[in-house]
C-alpha cells in the first residue's frame, strides 16, 4: 500500500516533458507516488477530486520585488501578502531580490531579506544584489553561496543606485563561477537611456505617455551583447531578466550554440501587452523598465516560447499603487518602475498562450515551474511532481472563464494592468506542502509556514 495521508485523484498530472491521467498521493509534505488511477489508498486519507482538471506542479516565480525600495518609492507588500496573492494565482514559490542601497553590503542586506521567509504562506529563495566591487565582495559571495544563495542580481542601468559598471560585473560573475553561483541580469545601456531620455525631456515628452520612447530596444541588445561577452570570455553562466525583444532572446541563444550557459526570463506583461498602454487615459498603469513593445516586437518575442528559446517566465512583480505611480506621472525618470504580477503570471499566460494559442500544457509547466526552479537551484524539491518533491500543486480548471478585475485580487494594490481582460483557465485548488491553502478563490489557510529554500545546483 502507497503511504498517503491526501490522494488527489482523477486529473491529469502534467510535468514538464509530459502529461498523463494520474493520482497523486502525498505525505508529510511530500509527494510519495504518481499512480495509475483508482490505485487503492490506506484507509481514512483525505481525496480531493481532479477529475476533468489539470494537476500542475505549484508554480515558481523566479523574479518577485517584496517591500522593495527604489529612489523614494517602497512597493507595498510583505512577506505574507506577497505570497497570499501568489497562492490564489497557482504560484508556490516565489524567489525575490535583496537589493543594497547605496553604502549598504550585499550580505547583510541579504541576511536581513532572507529572514522575513517564515512570514509567507508559501516557501521562497532569494537573489543577492551587488553594485559596486571592493575587497570584501568576494568573501560576502563566497558565505552567501555556502549559505545557499547562489544567484546574484546586477543592473547595468540606474546610475547612482544600483548600476554595476563593467568591471564589477566581471569580477562578480568570476567568483561566482567558482564557487558554483551565477550571476541574474537587467540588461539596458545606461548611457543610451539617459541619452534618450535628455531628448524626451528636451521635447517635452518624459510624462508616462512617453515611457517607451525614453528606454529604446536598442539599449537592451545592445547591453546583452557586451554581458554575453564577459560571459564568454570567462565560461560563466549568465541569466537574462525580462528580456522584450526577440532581439535580444536571440543573441543568448546563439551564445548557447557556442557553449555558453545562458538564458532568457521573459515576464508576462511583456508577452500580454503592448506599447499602446502608454495612450490610454492612464499610463502610468504600465511604467515598466524595460518598457512595453509594440505589438510586433511582443509577436516576436513570444514566438520564442514555442521555439523553446525562453528559459523562464516570470512576473518582476513590484507592487506600486495608483498614489505612488500617479505622483510622478510626468516625469518617467522619477516614477516607479515596475507593475504588480505575481497572482496573475500563471492565468494570463495559460489563457494567451495554452487556451488561445496552442502552447503545450507540459511546455507551460517548463516555463512557469520546472525551468524557473532548475534556474535558482530549488530542482527536484519544487517544479514537479514526482516522487520525493514538495507537494506543492495547482489543480487547474482549464475550461473557467473569468474577468480580471483589481477587486477580486488579493496584490497589495489598487490597480492591475490586466483590468477586465478575459481569461480562460485558473487555478481551482492549490496545496502548499500538501495543505490545501486555496479552494474555490477562498483562502482556507492563512497560516505562515514559509520556508527559506538554499539554493543546490544550477541545473538549467
Amino acid at each position: 500500500m502507497i503511504r498517503a495521508e491526501t490522494v488527489v485523484r482523477g486529473g491529469t498530472v502534467v510535468e514538464a516533458g509530459w502529461s498523463a491521467p494520474a493520482d497523486v498521493f502525498i505525505a508529510e509534505g511530500r509527494v510519495t507516488a504518481l499512480a495509475v488511477p483508482g490505485t487503492p489508498a490506506p484507509r481514512g486519507v483525505t481525496e480531493i477530486d481532479a477529475a476533468g482538471l489539470l494537476v500542475l506542479p505549484g508554480g515558481v516565480d523566479p523574479h518577485c520585488h517584496v517591500g522593495f525600495t527604489s529612489g523614494e518609492f517602497t512597493s507595498l507588500d510583505d512577506y505574507a501578502q506577497c505570497t497570499t496573492a501568489a497562492v490564489f494565482g497557482g504560484t508556490t514559490t516565489i524567489v525575490d531580490f535583496a537589493i543594497p542601497r547605496p553604502g549598504e553590503n550585499p550580505a547583510d542586506v541579504a541576511y536581513t531579506q532572507r529572514a522575513k521567509a517564515g512570514q509567507g504562506l508559501c516557501d521562497s529563495a532569494l537573489h543577492a544584489c551587488v553594485t559596486e566591487w571592493d575587497e570584501t565582495v568576494p568573501g560576502q559571495l563566497g558565505a552567501l553561496v555556502a549559505d545557499g544563495v547562489a544567484t546574484v542580481k546586477m543592473f547595468t542601468t540606474y546610475r547612482g543606485e544600483t548600476m554595476a559598471n563593467e568591471d564589477t560585473i566581471l569580477r562578480t560573475m568570476k567568483t561566482l563561477r567558482d564557487l558554483g553561483g551565477m550571476v541574474v541580469i537587467h540588461c539596458e545601456a545606461d548611457h543610451l537611456i539617459e541619452d534618450a531620455q535628455t531628448r524626451c525631456a528636451a521635447d517635452g515628452a518624459i510624462g508616462a505617455e512617453h515611457m517607451a520612447a525614453t528606454r529604446p530596444e536598442l539599449a537592451e541588445t545592445a547591453s546583452v551583447a557586451e554581458v554575453l561577452a564577459i560571459a564568454e570570455s570567462l565560461r560563466a553562466p549568465v541569466y537574462f531578466v525580462h528580456q522584450s525583444t526577440a532581439e535580444a532572446v536571440e543573441l543568448v541563444a546563439a551564445a548557447r550554440r557556442r557553449g555558453v550557459r545562458a538564458f532568457s526570463e521573459s515576464v508576462a506583461h511583456h508577452l500580454i501587452l503592448d506599447d499602446t498602454r502608454y495612450g490610454g487615459a492612464a499610463p502610468e498603469r504600465f511604467v515598466c523598465c524595460p518598457p512595453l513593445r509594440p505589438r510586433p516586437a511582443v509577436d516576436a518575442l513570444s514566438r520564442h516560447l514555442f521555439t523553446g528559446e525562453i528559459t523562464t517566465i516570470g512576473s518582476d512583480h513590484c507592487c506600486y499603487d495608483l498614489a505612488q505611480k500617479r505622483s510622478r506621472r510626468t516625469d518617467v525618470r522619477a516614477m516607479p518602475n515596475g507593475l504588480p504580477g505575481v497572482e496573475t503570471r500563471l492565468p494570463v499566460i495559460f489563457s494567451a498562450y495554452v487556451a488561445g494559442g496552442g502552447l503545450p500544457a507540459s511546455r507551460f509547466v517548463a516555463l512557469t515551474s520546472a525551468n524557473p526552479a532548475r534556474a535558482n537551484g530549488l530542482y527536484p524539491r519544487k517544479g514537479t511532481l514526482m516522487p520525493g518533491a514538495d507537494a506543492d500543486l495547482a489543480i487547474w480548471d482549464p475550461a473557467a472563464q473569468w474577468q480580471v478585475t483589481s477587486d477580486a485580487l488579493h496584490m497589495a494594490t489598487d490597480y492591475t494592468p490586466y483590468e477586465g481582460m478575459l481569461l480562460t483557465g485558473r487555478p481551482r485548488t492549490v496545496l502548499v506542502g500538501g495543505r490545501v491553502v486555496v479552494h474555490d478563490d477562498v483562502l482556507l489557510d492563512p497560516t505562515p509556514r514559509g520556508r527559506h529554500l538554499p539554493a543546490g545546483p544550477i541545473l538549467v
